[in-house]
């Protein structure tokens, strides 16, 4: 569903064509929230079934005609109302973590190699996350409000500091398995296995 309320929020900046949504969720909250171009362009056919969204054609002589969604009245009503309302929630799933859950019937050494590579790929996460200031600029353009820009930033913010956690996570796992210290510590609780 949120997929719907980011959509609105982009257009209501900017009529966007799918093409240019693209790019924009790229460059912006693909953090937290991907989108595919296929997705997108579905997304758009609701929104505008919705009244949420209206579709100009705009006409080219050397490329095929370009849609451009430019965000309705109404549109612009739900999503206040979607981003007034208290937050979304929504069950937490992992892939990852069901591997976990099950890891214990793996040995050692494949353990040690799944988490030697989680943490390679938690270290390109952040450093991934870490570029996306210098490359928001055009987003920074159209959207034009610094206030807006910061509170957009913040999702970043907290994207690093998950990846972080989950770096530190994964090399606490490594170091534990390497010592045959399978203690947990859960708050202040110290269980042992």
């Amino acid at each position: 569903m949120s997929l719907e309320y980011a959509i609105l929020g982009f257009i209501q900046h900017k009529p966007l064509s799918g093409y240019d949504l693209k790019k924009v969720f790229d460059t912006s909250v693909s953090h937290f929230w991907p989108a595919d171009q296929s997705q997108i362009y579905r997304t758009l056919n609701k929104l505008t079934e919705a009244g949420w969204a209206e579709m100009e054609v705009i006409e080219q002589s050397d490329r095929p005609d370009r849609k451009i969604y430019h965000i309705t009245l109404a549109g612009r009503a739900e999503l206040y109302r979607w981003l007034s309302g208290p937050f979304p929630s929504e069950l937490s799933r992992s892939a990852p973590l069901v591997q976990v859950f099950f890891s214990g019937q793996l040995s050692d050494e494949q353990i040690l190699e799944k988490f030697e590579n989680a943490v390679a790929d938690f270290k390109e996460v952040i450093s991934r996350y870490q570029q996306v200031p210098g490359q928001i600029d055009e987003l920074v353009k159209m959207v034009n409000s610094p206030r807006e820009i910061f509170f957009g930033l913040l999702t970043l913010e907290l994207g690093i500091k998950t990846a972080q956690a989950q770096l530190e996570w994964a090399e606490s796992i490594i170091q534990r398995i390497k010592n045959h210290d399978l203690q947990l510590v859960i708050g202040s609780d110290t269980t042992t296995d």
